[in-house]
Protein backbone atom coordinates (compact mmCIF):
# COMPACT_ATOMS: atom_id res chain seq x y z
CA UNK A 1 0.00 0.00 0.00
CA UNK A 2 1.33 3.42 -1.41
CA UNK A 3 1.28 6.42 1.06
CA UNK A 4 -1.29 8.06 -1.16
CA UNK A 5 -3.67 5.32 -0.58
CA UNK A 6 -2.68 4.87 2.84
CA UNK A 7 -3.60 9.10 3.24
CA UNK A 8 -7.08 8.05 1.48
CA UNK A 9 -8.00 5.39 3.97
CA UNK A 10 -7.00 7.05 6.91
CA UNK A 11 -9.09 10.30 5.89
CA UNK A 12 -12.02 8.06 5.19
CA UNK A 13 -11.39 6.18 8.92
CA UNK A 14 -10.71 9.56 11.06
CA UNK A 15 -12.62 8.81 13.74
CA UNK A 16 -11.63 5.03 13.61
CA UNK A 17 -8.15 6.00 13.77
CA UNK A 18 -8.74 8.88 16.26
CA UNK A 19 -10.60 6.26 19.02
CA UNK A 20 -7.82 4.39 18.36
CA UNK A 21 -5.25 6.91 19.41
CA UNK A 22 -7.42 7.06 22.81
CA UNK A 23 -7.64 3.58 23.59
CA UNK A 24 -3.55 3.89 22.70
CA UNK A 25 -3.51 7.11 25.70
CA UNK A 26 -5.58 5.10 27.93
CA UNK A 27 -3.45 1.97 27.65
CA UNK A 28 -0.12 4.17 28.33
CA UNK A 29 -1.29 5.96 31.06
CA UNK A 30 -2.82 2.58 32.99
CA UNK A 31 0.53 1.50 32.78
CA UNK A 32 2.63 4.02 33.81
CA UNK A 33 0.14 4.62 36.96
CA UNK A 34 -0.65 0.69 38.01
CA UNK A 35 -3.91 0.95 36.45
CA UNK A 36 -5.12 3.82 38.52
CA UNK A 37 -5.68 5.76 35.43
CA UNK A 38 -8.98 3.51 34.11
CA UNK A 39 -10.52 3.33 38.12
CA UNK A 40 -14.02 4.14 38.01
CA UNK A 41 -13.06 6.63 40.14
CA UNK A 42 -10.64 8.16 37.93
CA UNK A 43 -12.21 7.98 34.68
CA UNK A 44 -15.43 9.14 36.55
CA UNK A 45 -13.36 12.08 36.95
CA UNK A 46 -11.87 12.44 33.89
CA UNK A 47 -15.36 12.64 31.91
CA UNK A 48 -16.62 15.12 34.66
CA UNK A 49 -13.76 17.66 33.41
CA UNK A 50 -14.21 16.74 29.65
CA UNK A 51 -18.07 17.75 29.93
CA UNK A 52 -16.92 21.44 29.98
CA UNK A 53 -14.52 21.40 26.66
CA UNK A 54 -17.33 18.90 25.53
CA UNK A 55 -19.87 21.45 25.63
CA UNK A 56 -18.00 24.14 24.01
CA UNK A 57 -16.93 21.74 21.48
CA UNK A 58 -20.36 21.14 20.28
CA UNK A 59 -21.11 24.46 19.23
CA UNK A 60 -17.60 25.50 18.43
CA UNK A 61 -17.39 22.95 15.39
CA UNK A 62 -20.18 24.69 14.28
CA UNK A 63 -18.51 27.74 13.77
CA UNK A 64 -15.30 26.79 12.51
CA UNK A 65 -17.36 24.43 9.66
CA UNK A 66 -18.82 27.94 8.78
CA UNK A 67 -15.63 28.81 8.02
CA UNK A 68 -15.27 31.16 11.40
CA UNK A 69 -13.14 31.28 14.67
CA UNK A 70 -14.27 32.43 17.89
CA UNK A 71 -11.13 33.15 20.51
CA UNK A 72 -13.58 34.68 23.18
CA UNK A 73 -14.91 31.60 24.58
CA UNK A 74 -12.63 31.12 27.13
CA UNK A 75 -13.13 34.33 28.76
CA UNK A 76 -17.08 34.38 28.16
CA UNK A 77 -17.64 31.11 29.96
CA UNK A 78 -15.81 32.72 32.92
CA UNK A 79 -17.41 35.91 32.56
CA UNK A 80 -21.03 34.10 32.38
CA UNK A 81 -20.09 31.45 35.31
CA UNK A 82 -18.75 34.23 37.30
CA UNK A 83 -22.26 36.04 36.73
CA UNK A 84 -24.03 33.02 37.88
CA UNK A 85 -21.96 33.19 41.08
CA UNK A 86 -22.43 36.58 42.01
CA UNK A 87 -26.46 36.06 41.28
CA UNK A 88 -26.55 33.15 43.43
CA UNK A 89 -24.13 33.98 46.38
CA UNK A 90 -24.50 37.56 46.57
CA UNK A 91 -28.46 38.01 45.38
CA UNK A 92 -29.59 34.72 46.27
CA UNK A 93 -31.48 34.33 43.69
CA UNK A 94 -33.44 31.14 43.37
CA UNK A 95 -31.84 28.76 40.90
CA UNK A 96 -33.82 28.35 37.73
CA UNK A 97 -33.97 31.84 37.91
CA UNK A 98 -30.02 32.22 38.31
CA UNK A 99 -29.94 29.64 35.05
CA UNK A 100 -32.74 31.47 32.87
CA UNK A 101 -30.47 34.86 33.10
CA UNK A 102 -27.26 33.36 32.13
CA UNK A 103 -28.84 31.39 29.60
CA UNK A 104 -30.26 34.82 27.93
CA UNK A 105 -27.03 36.53 28.59
CA UNK A 106 -24.91 33.91 26.75
CA UNK A 107 -27.25 33.71 23.86
CA UNK A 108 -27.31 37.84 23.51
CA UNK A 109 -23.69 38.18 23.54
CA UNK A 110 -23.21 35.72 21.33
CA UNK A 111 -25.27 37.39 18.80
CA UNK A 112 -23.33 40.15 19.35
CA UNK A 113 -20.48 38.58 18.68
CA UNK A 114 -22.38 37.21 15.56
CA UNK A 115 -23.81 40.83 14.65
CA UNK A 116 -20.19 42.33 14.08
CA UNK A 117 -19.18 39.33 12.50
CA UNK A 118 -22.12 38.88 9.81
CA UNK A 119 -23.77 42.49 9.76
CA UNK A 120 -20.68 44.70 10.74
CA UNK A 121 -17.97 42.79 8.67
CA UNK A 122 -15.28 42.44 11.32
CA UNK A 123 -13.17 39.43 10.81
CA UNK A 124 -14.28 37.08 13.58
CA UNK A 125 -10.33 36.59 14.77
CA UNK A 126 -10.49 40.26 15.78
CA UNK A 127 -14.48 39.76 17.02
CA UNK A 128 -12.98 37.10 19.58
CA UNK A 129 -9.61 38.92 20.13
CA UNK A 130 -11.46 41.64 21.21
CA UNK A 131 -13.94 39.61 23.34
CA UNK A 132 -11.29 37.65 24.83
CA UNK A 133 -9.51 40.59 26.67
CA UNK A 134 -13.20 42.12 27.10
CA UNK A 135 -15.16 39.72 28.42
CA UNK A 136 -12.12 38.95 30.93
CA UNK A 137 -11.82 42.64 31.85
CA UNK A 138 -15.54 42.14 33.27
CA UNK A 139 -15.26 38.92 34.85
CA UNK A 140 -12.84 41.18 36.73
CA UNK A 141 -15.28 43.90 37.68
CA UNK A 142 -17.95 41.67 38.26
CA UNK A 143 -16.42 39.56 40.89
CA UNK A 144 -13.82 42.06 42.22
CA UNK A 145 -10.64 39.83 41.19
CA UNK A 146 -11.84 37.58 43.74
CA UNK A 147 -13.58 34.49 43.99
CA UNK A 148 -17.15 34.19 44.66
CA UNK A 149 -18.63 31.12 47.25
CA UNK A 150 -19.63 29.13 48.66
CA UNK A 151 -22.46 28.53 45.61
CA UNK A 152 -25.79 26.78 47.00
CA UNK A 153 -26.16 23.17 47.20
CA UNK A 154 -28.84 23.36 44.05
CA UNK A 155 -26.22 24.93 42.43
CA UNK A 156 -23.26 22.74 43.33
CA UNK A 157 -25.41 19.42 42.53
CA UNK A 158 -25.56 20.89 38.59
CA UNK A 159 -22.02 20.02 38.41
CA UNK A 160 -21.32 17.48 41.29
CA UNK A 161 -24.47 15.02 41.35
CA UNK A 162 -24.58 11.48 39.79
CA UNK A 163 -27.27 9.75 38.23
CA UNK A 164 -27.88 6.50 40.33
CA UNK A 165 -27.21 3.16 39.00
CA UNK A 166 -30.61 1.70 37.84
CA UNK A 167 -31.47 5.40 36.28
CA UNK A 168 -27.88 5.17 34.68
CA UNK A 169 -28.67 1.91 33.20
CA UNK A 170 -31.97 3.07 31.90
CA UNK A 171 -30.50 5.84 30.02
CA UNK A 172 -27.41 3.82 28.48
CA UNK A 173 -30.03 1.45 27.05
CA UNK A 174 -32.43 4.71 25.60
CA UNK A 175 -28.90 5.58 23.90
CA UNK A 176 -28.49 1.72 22.53
CA UNK A 177 -32.43 2.24 21.60
CA UNK A 178 -31.93 5.56 19.45
CA UNK A 179 -28.77 4.61 17.60
CA UNK A 180 -30.37 1.71 16.41
CA UNK A 181 -34.30 3.89 15.50
CA UNK A 182 -31.37 6.43 13.20
CA UNK A 183 -29.84 3.43 11.35
CA UNK A 184 -32.72 2.00 10.97
CA UNK A 185 -34.51 5.28 9.56
CA UNK A 186 -31.70 6.25 7.46
CA UNK A 187 -31.22 2.52 5.75
CA UNK A 188 -35.14 3.59 5.37
CA UNK A 189 -34.77 6.76 3.56
CA UNK A 190 -31.78 5.77 1.19
CA UNK A 191 -34.17 2.49 0.33
CA UNK A 192 -37.13 5.05 -0.25
CA UNK A 193 -34.84 6.85 -2.35
CA UNK A 194 -33.44 4.13 -4.34
CA UNK A 195 -30.11 5.29 -3.21
CA UNK A 196 -26.69 3.72 -2.26
CA UNK A 197 -26.42 2.41 1.17
CA UNK A 198 -23.92 0.07 3.85
CA UNK A 199 -24.11 -3.07 3.65
CA UNK A 200 -25.99 -4.48 6.69
CA UNK A 201 -23.69 -6.07 8.10
CA UNK A 202 -21.70 -2.75 8.66
CA UNK A 203 -24.77 -1.15 10.43
CA UNK A 204 -25.04 -4.04 12.60
CA UNK A 205 -21.20 -4.07 13.62
CA UNK A 206 -21.57 -0.62 13.94
CA UNK A 207 -24.35 -1.07 16.66
CA UNK A 208 -22.59 -3.91 18.15
CA UNK A 209 -19.45 -1.69 18.47
CA UNK A 210 -22.07 0.73 20.47
CA UNK A 211 -23.31 -1.44 22.80
CA UNK A 212 -20.52 -2.94 23.86
CA UNK A 213 -19.02 0.72 24.40
CA UNK A 214 -22.17 1.93 26.46
CA UNK A 215 -22.50 -1.18 28.59
CA UNK A 216 -18.56 -0.27 29.33
CA UNK A 217 -19.14 3.35 29.74
CA UNK A 218 -22.03 2.65 32.16
CA UNK A 219 -20.39 -0.22 33.72
CA UNK A 220 -17.92 1.80 34.64
CA UNK A 221 -19.03 5.19 36.10
CA UNK A 222 -21.82 3.01 37.95
CA UNK A 223 -18.84 1.50 39.71
CA UNK A 224 -17.82 4.91 41.20
CA UNK A 225 -21.33 6.56 41.94
CA UNK A 226 -23.35 6.49 39.00
CA UNK A 227 -23.45 8.87 35.58
CA UNK A 228 -22.10 12.87 36.34
CA UNK A 229 -24.76 15.01 35.53
CA UNK A 230 -22.20 16.88 33.52
CA UNK A 231 -21.72 14.22 31.24
CA UNK A 232 -25.14 13.54 30.99
CA UNK A 233 -25.81 16.38 29.97
CA UNK A 234 -23.07 16.74 27.51
CA UNK A 235 -24.58 13.01 25.71
CA UNK A 236 -27.58 15.06 25.37
CA UNK A 237 -25.97 17.77 23.78
CA UNK A 238 -24.37 15.32 21.43
CA UNK A 239 -27.85 13.87 20.38
CA UNK A 240 -29.05 17.60 19.56
CA UNK A 241 -26.19 18.95 18.03
CA UNK A 242 -25.64 15.56 15.86
CA UNK A 243 -29.35 15.93 14.63
CA UNK A 244 -29.55 19.57 14.18
CA UNK A 245 -26.11 18.57 11.97
CA UNK A 246 -27.30 15.87 9.56
CA UNK A 247 -31.21 15.89 9.95
CA UNK A 248 -31.89 19.76 9.48
CA UNK A 249 -31.98 22.91 7.07
CA UNK A 250 -30.09 24.57 9.45
CA UNK A 251 -27.18 22.40 9.64
CA UNK A 252 -26.82 21.81 5.97
CA UNK A 253 -26.68 25.56 5.28
CA UNK A 254 -23.65 25.48 8.11
CA UNK A 255 -22.11 23.08 5.72
CA UNK A 256 -22.78 25.11 3.02
CA UNK A 257 -21.46 28.34 4.12
CA UNK A 258 -18.51 26.86 5.09
CA UNK A 259 -17.76 25.03 1.90
CA UNK A 260 -18.44 27.72 -0.28
CA UNK A 261 -19.98 30.87 1.04
CA UNK A 262 -20.53 33.16 -2.21
CA UNK A 263 -22.75 30.17 -3.99
CA UNK A 264 -24.71 29.66 -0.95
CA UNK A 265 -25.33 33.43 -0.78
CA UNK A 266 -26.45 33.34 -4.48
CA UNK A 267 -28.32 30.13 -3.86
CA UNK A 268 -30.47 32.57 -1.85
CA UNK A 269 -29.84 31.25 1.59
CA UNK A 270 -29.07 34.49 4.21
CA UNK A 271 -25.61 33.75 5.20
CA UNK A 272 -25.54 36.37 7.58
CA UNK A 273 -28.71 35.00 9.38
CA UNK A 274 -27.06 31.79 9.46
CA UNK A 275 -23.27 33.01 11.14
CA UNK A 276 -25.33 35.28 13.47
CA UNK A 277 -27.13 32.45 15.08
CA UNK A 278 -23.94 30.23 15.04
CA UNK A 279 -22.39 32.73 17.09
CA UNK A 280 -25.35 32.72 19.21
CA UNK A 281 -25.47 29.15 20.00
CA UNK A 282 -22.13 29.87 20.65
CA UNK A 283 -22.63 32.07 23.65
CA UNK A 284 -25.35 29.93 24.72
CA UNK A 285 -23.15 26.94 25.38
CA UNK A 286 -20.78 29.45 26.69
CA UNK A 287 -23.42 30.22 29.52
CA UNK A 288 -24.15 26.84 29.72
CA UNK A 289 -20.59 25.61 30.10
CA UNK A 290 -20.11 28.27 32.91
CA UNK A 291 -22.64 27.05 34.86
CA UNK A 292 -21.23 23.84 35.31
CA UNK A 293 -17.71 24.90 35.71
CA UNK A 294 -18.94 27.07 38.53
CA UNK A 295 -21.12 24.51 39.59
CA UNK A 296 -18.22 21.77 39.29
CA UNK A 297 -16.04 24.15 41.40
CA UNK A 298 -18.68 25.32 43.81
CA UNK A 299 -17.49 28.81 43.29
CA UNK A 300 -16.82 31.72 41.05
CA UNK A 301 -13.30 32.58 40.12
CA UNK A 302 -12.12 35.27 37.97
CA UNK A 303 -9.32 33.19 36.41
CA UNK A 304 -12.48 30.25 35.10
CA UNK A 305 -12.04 29.91 31.66
CA UNK A 306 -8.49 30.94 31.16
CA UNK A 307 -7.29 29.42 27.76
CA UNK A 308 -10.28 27.36 27.91
CA UNK A 309 -10.64 28.55 23.98
CA UNK A 310 -7.49 27.08 22.74
CA UNK A 311 -8.36 23.62 24.17
CA UNK A 312 -12.33 23.87 22.36
CA UNK A 313 -9.87 24.91 19.15
CA UNK A 314 -7.53 22.01 19.59
CA UNK A 315 -10.20 19.67 20.52
CA UNK A 316 -12.19 20.39 17.17
CA UNK A 317 -9.37 20.22 15.17
CA UNK A 318 -8.13 16.97 16.32
CA UNK A 319 -11.00 15.60 16.03
CA UNK A 320 -11.53 16.48 12.09
CA UNK A 321 -13.02 19.38 11.83
CA UNK A 322 -11.02 21.14 8.99
CA UNK A 323 -9.93 24.35 9.50
CA UNK A 324 -10.75 25.28 6.45
CA UNK A 325 -14.64 25.25 6.90
CA UNK A 326 -17.09 23.07 5.30
CA UNK A 327 -16.13 19.62 6.64
CA UNK A 328 -16.14 18.21 10.50
CA UNK A 329 -18.48 16.54 12.97
CA UNK A 330 -19.99 17.04 16.60
CA UNK A 331 -18.88 13.66 17.43
CA UNK A 332 -15.14 14.02 16.15
CA UNK A 333 -15.12 17.01 18.35
CA UNK A 334 -16.15 15.23 21.32
CA UNK A 335 -12.96 12.37 21.09
CA UNK A 336 -11.08 15.36 20.13
CA UNK A 337 -11.80 16.74 23.79
CA UNK A 338 -11.87 13.26 25.32
CA UNK A 339 -8.42 13.01 24.02
CA UNK A 340 -7.46 16.82 25.22
CA UNK A 341 -8.85 15.97 28.79
CA UNK A 342 -7.10 12.68 28.45
CA UNK A 343 -4.11 14.01 28.24
CA UNK A 344 -4.05 16.44 31.05
CA UNK A 345 -5.80 13.64 33.37
CA UNK A 346 -2.90 11.57 32.79
CA UNK A 347 -0.22 13.86 32.61
CA UNK A 348 -1.27 15.12 35.84
CA UNK A 349 -1.65 11.61 37.61
CA UNK A 350 2.69 11.01 36.51
CA UNK A 351 3.00 15.00 38.02
CA UNK A 352 4.40 15.81 34.70
CA UNK A 353 5.56 19.63 34.77
CA UNK A 354 3.01 22.16 33.51
CA UNK A 355 5.32 23.47 30.75
CA UNK A 356 5.72 20.23 29.30
CA UNK A 357 1.78 19.58 29.33
CA UNK A 358 1.62 22.75 27.20
CA UNK A 359 4.16 21.25 24.97
CA UNK A 360 2.51 18.23 24.23
CA UNK A 361 -0.72 19.74 23.78
CA UNK A 362 0.90 22.35 21.02
CA UNK A 363 2.17 19.40 19.58
CA UNK A 364 -0.56 17.10 19.23
CA UNK A 365 -2.60 20.34 17.96
CA UNK A 366 -0.09 21.07 15.54
CA UNK A 367 -0.05 17.28 14.47
CA UNK A 368 -3.77 17.29 13.78
CA UNK A 369 -3.72 20.48 11.64
CA UNK A 370 -1.16 19.05 9.48
CA UNK A 371 -3.38 15.65 9.44
CA UNK A 372 -6.16 18.06 8.10
CA UNK A 373 -3.88 19.54 5.37
CA UNK A 374 -2.19 16.11 4.09
CA UNK A 375 -5.68 14.39 4.11
CA UNK A 376 -7.31 17.32 2.34
CA UNK A 377 -4.65 17.16 -0.34
CA UNK A 378 -5.40 13.62 -1.20
CA UNK A 379 -8.87 14.00 -2.05
CA UNK A 380 -8.14 16.54 -4.77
Amino acid sequence: MNFNVLKQKFAQYKIVALLVAVALIWLFFSWRTGGGFISPRNLSNLMRQMAVTGILACAMSFVIIAGEIDLSVGSLLGLLGGAAAVLDVTHNMPLPATVGIVLAAGLLLGMFNGYLVAYAGIPSFIVGLGGMLAYRGIVLGVTGGSTIAPVSNGMVQLGQGYLPDLPGTVFGVLLLVVAVFLTWRSRANLARHQLPMRPLWQDVLRLALIALVLFAFVRTLNGYEGIPYPVLLLLVLLGVFSYVANQTVFGRRVYSVGSNMEATRLSGIDVRAVKLWIFGIMGLMCALAGIINTARLAAGSPSAGTSAELDVIAACFIGGTSMRGGSGTVHGALIGALVMASLDNGMSMLDVDAYWQMVVKGFILTLAVWVDVVTRASRR
